[in-house]
């Protein structure tokens, strides 16, 4: 090898390199892509199909959906840790310090861009696929601009493409204390519910239902039990929705069981509930099965961010503890080399290639940047060729 390929690969892109040998190594022991949240196991009957656009951009695709995972606690330490590394590295960086400054306070302009790519940057997102035509790939938990923190140009058309896009062939519409009560079956059906707020927690109530007096909920944590009777009253179920059992009532689950609550949510994309931990999702999973509750997880979107982390597979019933499962992709953004399918390895790799191929040729006096000089670089490197010698 070359005096200057070795200096260029292996003293001045030390990071490149380790990113291409932690694509590599993340190889030996991969995940699966999707897993059921009871048993951890891979499902025989469901798949993920990722667009040929998403595999081509891979690298973009990949960390913009492992973004959307973010925990609340996650995503302020990634803003609180790495903003102020990433521009502290600016400012030692040689050069004027006009330079070093214009380089820093682009960090900020950097993230503010990559917080709107993740909420908002169209893209193609993977889809769920199921080979039993007998099971419903469906959606417990969804908002539109009707809730207070839903996104304000966020419509019913907006949330039915949304999912249709990743699979789902319906979903419950549950904006906050507004009933939905629109009959949309195109592309998807999109079914009636509403997400209560009483007091220290949100129920997601499931079926034609009617408006409830919630201050009778809201006092007290005995109070807002009876939620649940005054809900089957009006025909519809109860669902309760994370984290609020989780923060605010971990010690009155039992009597959530005894009040009636139809149900739990185990699986939660939002910030504040994607921490779930695996435990305490173990705990409320046996008191479903003990009580034959039904076990449920929801995108809970609210029209920000493109991509979802969990599905349900229900049969025909809707209640009880078999009548739904509930798939999960992993949100953990520590895994995501992990669980990179063989393409998009593939196009991890090329991309990082070319762009070490493209900075790692010196470029000589009068050449432009740009194609011209990626050329010279992939003739240089991987054809060996040399420009003639003047004689």
């Amino acid at each position: 090898m070359p005096k200057i390929v070795r200096v260029n690969l292996l003293r001045r892109y030390p990071i490149t390199l380790g990113l291409i040998a932690l694509v590599l190594v993340s190889a030996l022991a991969p995940l699966p892509a999707l897993v059921d949240a009871v048993s951890g196991a891979p499902p025989p009957d469901a798949d993920l199909v990722r667009p040929a656009l998403y595999t081509v951009f891979a690298p973009a695709s990949d960390v913009l959906d492992a973004l959307t995972f973010l925990s609340l606690e996650r995503a302020r330490a990634f803003l609180l840790v790495w903003v102020p590394v990433i521009a502290v590295w600016g400012l030692t960086r040689p050069g004027p310090l006009a330079r070093r400054l214009l380089r820093a306070g682009a960090t900020a302009l950097g993230c503010a861009l990559l917080v709107v790519a993740v909420v908002a940057l169209p893209r193609p997102v993977p889809r769920l696929v199921t080979a039993d035509s007998t099971l419903t790939v469906i959606d417990y938990h969804a908002h539109t601009a009707r809730s207070h923190d839903g996104r304000p140009d966020w419509t019913v058309a907006d949330l039915a493409r949304w999912h249709a896009a990743q699979g789902f062939q319906a979903s419950y519409v549950t904006d906050h204390n507004v009933i939905f009560d629109r009959t949309i079956d195109d592309p998807i059906r999109l079914l009636p519910g509403v997400e209560w707020s009483v007091y220290g927690q949100h129920v997601v109530a499931l079926g034609a239902g009617t408006l409830i007096d919630r201050a009778a909920y809201s006092s007290d944590a005995h109070g807002m039990l009876g939620v649940f009777a005054e809900l089957h009253r009006t025909g519809a179920i109860g669902i309760a929705s994370l984290p609020e059992y989780w923060l605010h009532h971990w010690d009155d689950l039992d009597q959530f069981v005894t009040a009636g609550v139809d149900g739990f949510e185990i699986v939660n994309c939002a910030p504040k509930a994607i921490g779930f931990p695996a435990t305490a999702r173990a705990r409320v999973l046996r008191l479903a099965e003990e009580h034959d509750l039904l076990a449920v997880g929801g995108s809970d979107n609210h029209g920000w961010g493109k991509v979802t982390c969990v599905w349900n597979l229900s049969g025909p019933s809707a209640h009880g503890y078999r009548a739904n499962r509930v798939i999960v992709a992993y949100t953990q953004p520590w895994l995501m080399f992990a669980g990179l399918s063989w393409s998009e390895r593939s196009s991890w790799l090329t991309w990082i290639l070319v762009i070490l191929i493209y900075r790692a040729v010196p470029r000589r006096e009068g050449d432009a940047a740009g194609i011209g000089i990626l050329a010279r670089s992939l003739s240089l490197k991987l054809l060996k060729l040399r420009r003639p010698t003047p004689g």
